[in-house]
């Protein structure tokens, strides 16, 4: 409201003189006023000394005061029940979080920074930084070919390509990015103490077997049969078909043998196939030693175990497979690229090949 320019005594003291029988209109001409303003003092400070005057004026300004700060409270509310909902941890969340508030609700930055906690040096930050279009794309083309891939593996495709960078700076792209892998599902863990199994000292010492059931698009299954080398953990095998018998299973074997060698020890567990009289008279007659761990126990196989998770996760859950022959070209070429370029972490970030080729000849031969 406009501000009077008369002051409380001088309002009291041209109603005292009309009090006192001048007339009404030469005590506005006296005073430059109108006869309606003249009414609407004589309705306000009507009966009033100086000092009521005062104290009313005081009270209006107490009271003008207090709605203010609450109309600054209510707007204050609005805006954080307005950004109650999004997450202002990172600078990025908070500057976009005034941004809203200042075009939602037509405050100043500064009220918007007030509202919401945030400094305002924060918001009128810009970054000097460069945008790194370059490794961005680099990274997005890897994470588009190798969709299960997380930071660490794509840091070392990624360098493969010659392309360097320290590892929080990736961490940083991967995030900006949105690259986050989600596992899928989860499953429940065992209970009580666990011993760690003892890994071979050379290759040939130890193969895991076992076997992963997948289906064909029109809803038939097919079973894929997993052998792994624990030591170099190279995939071996993998043979896919609608069935795999015990006798399969040693044909396959042998023919593993004879390009390999013999192993001291196959681990399975105890599937029908793999206990059948078929794989029990193969192993008379080749002279291996075949172990089945406890009934319920898988992570006493766990290479294959492991092999089997990546298995699944980047190649099976990755394709849809119309017929066995598809299934077989995909699962071969899956094969070659994990035994030649995929990194392994176990095996300090080099592929079962590359590792395979850092052993010394004395100890593959021993």
């Amino acid at each position: 409201m406009r501000a009077s320019r008369f002051t409380e005594e001088q309002i009291i003291g041209m109603l005292k003189e009309q009090e006192a029988g001048a007339k009404t209109a030469d005590v506005c001409r006296k005073h430059g006023i109108s006869s309606a303003t003249f009414y609407k003092f004589k309705a306000k400070y009507g009966g009033m000394d100086v000092s009521d005057a005062r104290r009313l004026k005081a009270l209006e300004e107490e009271n003008a005061r207090l709605k203010r700060l609450l109309a600054e409270q209510m707007l204050d509310n609005a805006i954080l029940k307005d950004v109650s909902a999004k997450k202002l941890v990172t600078p990025d969340a908070r500057r976009k979080a005034v941004v809203h508030a200042c075009a939602a609700h037509g405050v100043s930055q500064r009220r918007a920074c007030k509202a919401l906690g945030v400094d305002r040096t924060s918001v009128r930050y810009r970054s000097i930084r460069s945008d790194d279009a370059s490794l961005r794309e680099a990274m997005r083309a890897v994470a588009g070919e190798r969709r299960r891939f997380g930071y660490r593996r794509i840091h070392i495709m990624l360098r493969r390509q010659g392309i360097v960078m320290n590892q929080k700076k990736l961490r940083r792209l991967y995030r900006e990015e949105k690259l986050q892998v989600r596992r899928r599902g989860g499953r429940k863990r065992a209970l009580g103490t666990r011993r760690p199994i003892l890994v071979p000292d050379r290759v040939n010492v130890r193969w895991s077997l076992d076997f992963v059931s997948d289906a064909f698009t029109d809803g038939r299954r097919f079973r894929v049969l997993a052998v792994v080398d624990d030591f170099s953990r190279e995939c071996l095998a993998l043979v896919a078909d609608t069935s795999l018998s015990g006798l399969r299973v040693t044909r396959e074997l042998d023919a593993l043998l004879a390009i390999r060698g013999r192993p001291a020890t196959i681990v399975s567990d105890n599937g029908t196939e793999l206990t059948s009289m078929a794989v029990l008279k193969w192993c008379q007659q080749s002279g291996v030693e075949w172990h089945y761990i406890a009934p319920g126990k898988p992570m006493q196989n766990g290479f294959v175990e492991s092999f089997n998770g990546r298995f699944r996760d980047e190649c099976l859950n990755e394709t849809l497979f119309s017929s066995l022959g598809q299934a077989r070209t995909a699962i071969a070429s899956w094969k070659e690229d994990y035994n030649v370029n995929r990194p392994h972490s176990a095996l300090g970030n080099r592929s079962p090949a590359e590792f395979a080729a850092t052993i010394p000849l004395e100890t593959q031969a021993a």
